[in-house]
């Protein structure tokens, strides 16, 4: 089953699938709220891992790496709105609340889940059953509707955010994995080999790849090749050169740092820097 609405500048999405398939890591340039319904999750973001339960609620900006990882077959339910920052932005102009609050002014990959009041979640459940019941058809306001909902949720989660007194202790990570992210975020630029982090945390790196693996659900490849592409589009934006990306996020083949930005991006990095 999904249900799916958009206009310019958002998508809404509930999903429920009976068979969830593996997913990747992921980083897009939308911003996410990601509420989960049902089924047998971990959730990744940057340095955390999650254990989800009905109600959970997730914000992502758009430099956070993310993904869900299903620790067995249950069926999986979720909804996501996927939204460009600049649409709020505008949405935003003349309020006094700035409705970006909760995804932009919190350190990169901390207080991503928003920790909601009973009467909070029944709020948040009625706005999602009012966007799943629109229509769709432009001409009757689904539009308007789906962009004065999004507002409302906006609103919502960040009172919620903002009465968030203490981070929610909730990370799952192996006590032996956190010094290991940390230190991959820390150093892009360096040599970030399994052999290389096998001398810096004398850790065999054969236990170090299945460590990742198993708490992860993803190759340390992997992320690390994420992390250096969020950290090229990073400098991208902050206007630096493709030469200066390519090299100061750690990839020292100029080739293949074009190619794996194409593929992971959806253009090329000289591209991506003139639309930003």
């Amino acid at each position: 089953m999904r249900i799916s609405h958009q206009i310019e500048g958002i998508h809404y999405a509930h999903r429920r699938t009976e068979h969830p398939l593996k997913m990747d890591f992921h980083l897009h340039d939308r911003f996410e709220i990601y509420f989960f319904i049902r089924g047998d999750v971990h959730y990744f973001i940057e340095k955390k891992v999650y254990p989800l339960a009905y109600g959970d609620l997730l914000v992502m900006n758009n430099r956070e790496l993310h993904k869900a990882t299903f620790q067995s077959d249950a069926p999986y339910e979720n909804i996501v709105i996927h939204f460009d920052p600049e649409t709020v932005r505008q949405l935003n102009s003349s309020f006094s609340l700035d409705l970006l609050n909760c995804f932009t002014n919190r350190p990169l990959g901390e207080q991503n889940k928003i920790q909601l009041l009973p009467h909070q979640l029944e709020e948040l459940v009625a706005l999602y059953q009012k966007i799943d019941s629109l229509s769709g058809d432009p001409s009757d306001g689904s539009d308007i509707l789906l962009s004065a909902y999004t507002i409302e949720l906006l609103v919502l989660l960040n009172r919620a955010f903002m009465h968030n007194l203490s981070p929610i202790p909730s990370s799952i990570v192996p006590e032996k994995l956190a010094p290991v992210l940390d230190y991959i975020d820390h150093h892009l630029d360096h040599d970030l080999s399994l052999e290389a982090l096998e001398q810096q945390f004398f850790m065999n790196r054969y236990y170090l790849s299945r460590l990742f693996r198993r708490s992860i659900g993803s190759t340390i490849h992997e992320y690390i090749l994420l992390k250096r592409i969020a950290q090229a589009k990073k400098l991208l934006n902050e206007g630096h050169n493709v030469t200066d990306a390519c090299q100061l996020s750690g990839f020292n083949d100029y080739s293949n740092f074009i190619r794996m930005f194409k593929r992971i991006v959806g253009v090329p990095p000289g591209r991506y820097r003139k639309q930003g």
